[in-house]
């Protein structure tokens, strides 16, 4: 872990670095510090993180009551306003803490040096999962062009490090969801891949979590071959498993999650009542699943 730790900190540094026209590292320092008021400052477009721990949002939000903010946010001047490049945790919790100014760094970068950025200090991060890596890296690759080998220098990484994850979004979204909400990890959704079909792998990926295989088993589940599941049983998003599902609703759930592309679950308390639950991880996601609500 150190030692990937150290190269996404070269990554860094290259992408400050003069070699890009961008800022030598000395120079991050002395960019212009100011006070902002928060509701001047827009969230970055390209943060790959989709969700924040609340706990641990609390415990930041408390410590700047106390002590303040120490280290600057990284900001970017948008149209009057400013624009978030990196200390979307501190800002969140800034804003729980209800501070009305922190302080900010202004830099002069473009779109393609801001998602670098992002990606790298979420990247430093353990608890970034392998799926929102894998979409900021393919968002990146979709917007700015390039290889997965020029990705990978300039963030410091081995390029079959980009391609494994990016590898992961050809598995069906009841999968990735599982893997966002940690219910399997990407060694799993790794030896996932290995199966023929969407059905056969979303069978084996709740027979991962129902007896809690390792990766091991689920590589030895995979090489002999796993049946194509029955779509009469659910597992619920927070890992613990659901009643006995009608197919018809298994299929509205996948309909459901396609159209909002977030995860959503169907509760049957009874025939005639239940409930239909749509997930959001931030408050630009809540707006745009309303959206398309309201049509």
């Amino acid at each position: 872990m150190n030692h990937n730790k150290r190269r996404l900190g070269r990554g860094l540094a290259s992408l400050l670095g003069t070699e890009e026209g961008g800022f030598e590292p000395s120079s991050l320092e002395s960019a212009e510090l100011m006070h902002l008021a928060i509701d001047q400052i827009d969230a970055n477009p390209y943060q790959p993180r989709k969700q924040f721990d609340p706990s641990e949002l609390a415990a930041l939000a408390d410590s700047l009551r106390q002590h303040g903010m120490l280290q600057p946010v990284l900001v970017r001047a948008v149209e009057g306003r400013y624009q978030l490049i990196a200390g979307e945790r501190r800002l969140r919790a800034a804003m729980e803490a209800h501070l009305h100014q922190i302080p900010a760094r202004v830099l002069e970068l473009d779109d393609q040096h801001v998602c670098e950025l992002a990606m790298v200090e979420n990247l430093q991060r353990e608890d970034l999962n392998a799926i929102d890596k894998a979409v900021a890296f393919k968002g990146y690759l979709d917007k700015f062009g390039g290889t997965q080998e020029e990705l990978a220098g300039r963030l410091g990484l081995d390029r079959s490090t980009i391609s494994n994850l990016i590898r992961l979004l050809e598995l069906p979204e009841e999968v990735q969801d599982a893997v966002r909400s940690k219910q399997i990890s990407q060694g799993h959704a790794r030896a996932l891949l290995g199966l023929p079909d969407q059905d056969s792998m979303i069978g084996a990926c709740r027979k991962i979590i129902a007896d809690n295989l390792s990766v091991r088993q689920t590589e030895a589940m995979v090489a002999t071959g796993v049946p194509t599941p029955a779509r009469t049983r659910t597992v619920r998003i927070d890992g613990a498993h659901g009643e006995t599902k009608a197919p018809h609703l298994l299929e509205l759930e996948g309909r459901l999650r396609e159209r909002f592309g977030t995860p959503v679950l169907i509760k049957a308390r009874s025939k005639e009542r239940g409930q239909i639950v749509i997930d959001y991880s931030n408050a630009e996601e809540f707006e745009r699943i309303s959206a398309l609500i309201r049509g």
